[in-house]
């Protein structure tokens, strides 16, 4: 049996973006993450959580609910189930991913790897465009192919990905080189990272916001290095929740496209999660993750082709 493709953008979606006309996504932004939340043709909602750090994949009770079929692919080698996304409404609507015929693979127990939503639109979905991520408005906006504002030199930071032997790339989780503590250092683009405070980190925060916010992650060894030559930066033990209890320090500065901006909350995460799990999928070893607790400092343009990211102090 043949298995259905999604048709192209330009037959499902709204006005087509053009370059300096951006179209907005219909965005949920939450402590610093986007979420998503197009309306299918017949009124019903689909909350997918979005991340340059993150994988593929629809939640089984939201196809249910949905009433959308499910077909199974064979992708690396196995087969996996999976569904296109519904119709959406022109005032409401998300693209398909370009990748596996637009098809988003199936898991039972995506809501929880979803923060609750109904799926993740991770390196897949964003693979390939050029997008805006304005930590400010709280907007996501996709550009037209090549659609980057004018700026200066060092305003245009290198994401660098992973390419096999003739060229061309392998996954599209991006590697972006941020300089902090005097030293560079090599991250993950991550902008769904997220921590999930303690009551005690609530506490000595005392900001009134809600436990799940956007973190950035740094490796155990760095985090100690930090910790020993500055005794004044600001850490809490037993911060982070949803990795069993995971320090966090808060870095006066960090230095990326020629801008100083801070403070910023790492939470520390064990070696072997990035220098031996994440960086399977980069092109190098990298120490950890830039996620929203940096970003938030910015308007963010990024073009996945042309491998760059433009950024704009707010």
């Amino acid at each position: 049996a043949t298995v259905p493709v999604a048709p192209p953008n330009e037959l499902r979606g709204p006005t087509k973006a053009t370059p300096g006309h951006p179209v907005p996504m219909p965005v949920k932004f939450v402590e610093g993450r986007f979420f998503v939340e197009p309306m299918t043709q017949d009124g019903e909602p689909v909350l997918l959580y979005t991340d340059t750090g993150g994988g593929l994949f629809f939640s089984s009770a939201a196809a249910e609910r949905l009433g959308l079929s499910v077909s199974p692919i064979e992708a690396d080698g196995e087969n996996i189930d999976t569904i296109l996304l519904p119709p959406f409404s022109w005032d409401a609507w998300i693209p398909p991913p370009e990748v596996l015929g637009g098809r988003l693979p199936i898991r039972a127990d995506a809501a929880k790897g979803a923060f609750g939503a109904d799926g993740m639109l991770g390196q897949g979905w964003f693979a390939g465009r050029v997008w805006t991520f304005d930590y400010g408005e709280g907007q996501l906006l996709l550009r037209a192919p090549g659609d980057l504002p004018k700026h200066e030199s060092i305003r245009g930071v290198p994401l660098f990905f992973p390419k096999n032997a003739a060229g061309e790339r392998g996954a599209n989780y991006p590697r972006i080189t941020v300089k902090i503590d005097g030293e560079m250092i090599d991250l993950l683009f991550d902008t769904g990272a997220t921590a999930s405070l303690s009551s005690a980190a609530l506490a000595t925060l005392g900001d009134g916001k809600p436990a799940a916010r956007a973190t950035s992650f740094i490796i155990k060894a760095t985090f100690d290095k930090w910790v020993e030559r500055h005794p004044d930066w600001r850490v809490m033990e037993g911060a982070d929740t949803s990795a069993g209890g995971e320090a966090m320090i808060e870095v006066p500065a960090i230095e990326v496209a020629g801008f100083s901006v801070g403070p910023v909350w790492f939470t520390r995460r064990a070696d072997k999660n990035f220098h031996e799990f994440m960086s399977q999928f980069m092109d190098k070893q990298i120490d950890g993750a830039l996620g929203g607790s940096g970003l938030k400092y910015f308007r963010v343009h990024v073009d996945y082709p042309r491998a760059l990211a433009v950024f704009e102090k707010l």
